[in-house]
């Protein structure tokens, strides 16, 4: 059944529960500005506050969106793309999108303006909703997509070139519109990007969906008595497909922007949550201010606290012994996914397994899996190859991409791009990435586009960006940098040419070295992962 029937159940059953909660112990300023001014401004600390809403009031919310769209000649197979911070507002709007019958298009809240316009386009989304954050963005690419566009904004003081979302859905019925849908009728577009940095629209139906809400209430096994902190961005697929396994079951989530050890610590204990997902630099934040005395456990309610789980990249297995002599009760899980198989869950550890931290498990709930050599036969055991996965959560397609659909899709099954093998007892272990995207702190990081960027120096004749371990955010970007001969450059030089770049994308290491290139002219990054202790952080966990 399609996903909105969910939220329509719950208001039924569980109408005047909470759902969903929103803290803000910090945020920042949303005065108009740029995007490059929004990547420098330092967070505001505000007074602390906090909001929620019923079922009732969220379907009520969906209702009103999706009528409002309607009436403004949305309908079924359109796209609506969702540019917003984590708040109460995302997911009736995501659920008032599905309710037409239409795609939602969440969009990475990091995109520059150029890359928001590119999505846009490539998604062909006809109307744009996006929050105060955004507003210096948006401005910039307003006269340009608003010319096939409708854009709508969701906060006070409403900019000229959009039209106000609140007062526009206020006199909006707060019935279902009830537009028919089955499983096979196309429901999001999310987006991911290959070694070439450049964006693939990732096309899902309500039947993945429908699987991502099974697949995490089977691993975690949620009830309506759980409650669920989300810090991750909605926008993708690993936060809130976590989420939808307490959707499933009609139980709370709490929103909670800001990620120091204290408000995390706060939130679980004030809002009683039983279930954490979090990255590893989160992670290894609360052990260390634990560690430093900086926050004290006796201050916190905690011992309903039942499962972590973290995703995203790879776990040191350090991390895990660490966190177990903190927290010994704590249930510990990981899942491996792609935006491609709907998030995370195709291949799971599993709660009872924690002797086998860092693996990355077996087939997760309804999924199959298998690792292959260069011509798609299965390897034998303990052999590398790459992983493929098979389930009711594959996507549809690349969105008007046949080419790139038919180099990842065969037969069914999802060629993941990720070399692997498999243990003497079933468990998958990521051996590297066969794409060169670096994963820092949860984040893709795409090498070409630095790369490109860092060639534009008139000073630099070549250069490759490389992820090297980090112990807290798993991976950060090396820059490899070949200078033009007889000329001179300093790592204080690229460093202040990178500002340019955002912030997350501006390399953390600058490395002066000549760039190796095969014969075909591709840049032989094995090997320099090789010479600046770039291996994968999973090979050298396995090597230690």
């Amino acid at each position: 059944m399609p996903i909105t029937d969910i939220l329509e159940r719950n208001c039924k059953l569980y109408g005047n529960d909470i759902c969903l909660v929103e803290i803000n112990p910090e945020i920042k300023e949303t005065r108009r500005v740029t995007w490059k001014e929004y990547e420098l401004m330092e967070p505001n600390p505000v007074t602390h506050y906090r909001r929620e809403i019923t079922w009732s009031v969220f379907n009520e919310k969906a209702n009103r969106f999706a009528n409002m769209l309607i009436q403004r000649g949305i309908k079924k197979g359109d796209k609506v793309a969702v540019l917003l911070m984590n708040c109460l507002e995302w997911l009736p709007i995501y659920f008032g999108i599905l309710k037409t019958g239409a795609l939602a298009v969440p969009l990475n809240f990091r995109y520059a303006p150029d890359e928001i316009e590119y999505c846009l386009n490539l998604a062909e989304a006809d109307v744009l909703v996006f929050g105060p954050e955004f507003i210096g963005r948006v401005e910039e690419i307003a006269e340009s997509i608003s010319k096939n566009r409708l854009l709508f904004f969701v906060g006070d003081n409403c900019p000229s070139f959009a039209e106000d979302y609140i007062s526009l859905t206020a006199n909006c019925s707060s019935q279902s519109p009830m537009i028919a849908l089955t499983d096979a009728d196309d429901a999001a577009i999310y987006f991911s990007s290959g070694t070439t940095g450049f964006p693939k629209a990732i096309l899902h139906n309500h039947e993945s969906l429908m699987h991502s809400c099974k697949v995490e209430q089977n691993h975690h096994s949620q009830t309506k008595q759980d409650v669920f902190l989300c810090i991750p961005p909605l926008y993708h697929t690993g936060a809130k497909m976590h989420w939808f396994g307490s959707f499933l079951e009609g139980s709370r989530a709490v929103l909670l922007k800001g990620t120091k050890p204290e408000f995390i610590l706060d939130a679980v204990s004030k809002e009683k949550c039983t279930i954490v997902w979090l990255l590893v630099p989160w992670a290894q934040d609360i052990l260390d201010a634990i560690d430093r005395g900086e926050v004290r456990l006796a201050d916190y309610e905690l011992s309903q606290w039942r499962l972590m789980h973290i995703g995203a990249q790879p776990v040191p297995q350090s991390l895990i012994q660490r966190w177990k002599k903190v927290f010994p009760h704590h249930q510990y899980d990981t899942n491996y996914g792609l935006s491609e198989s709907i998030g995370p869950g195709c291949v799971h550890l599993g709660v009872e397994n924690i002797h086998k931290v860092g693996a990355i498990g077996k087939a997760g709930y309804g999924w199959q899996v298998k690792i292959v050599d260069e011509n798609g036969a299965q390897v034998t055991r303990g052999a590398v190859g790459e992983l493929a996965v098979k389930g009711p959560g594959v996507m549809t397609c690349y969105y008007n991409d046949e080419q790139a659909t038919n180099e990842v899709l065969r037969d069914g099954w999802l060629f993941t791009g990720d070399m692997a093998q498999e243990d003497e007892d079933g468990f998958i272990f990521l051996v590297d990435r066969k794409k060169d995207v670096v994963i820092s702190g949860g984040e893709n990081i795409y090498p070409v586009q630095i790369e490109d960027f860092l060639r534009t120096n008139n000073k630099v004749k070549d250069a490759a960006v490389i992820g090297i371990p980090d112990k807290r955010l798993g991976e950060i970007t090396a820059a490899i940098i070949e200078i033009k001969e007889g000329m001179n450059c300093t790592e204080e030089e690229i460093n202040g040419y990178c500002m340019k770049l955002p912030k997350y994308k501006r390399p953390r290491q600058v490395i002066f070295a000549d760039i190796p290139r095969n014969p075909t002219g591709k840049i032989e990054k094995p090997k320099l992962r090789k010479m600046y202790g770039g291996e994968s952080l999973v090979a050298v966990q396995n090597k230690s």
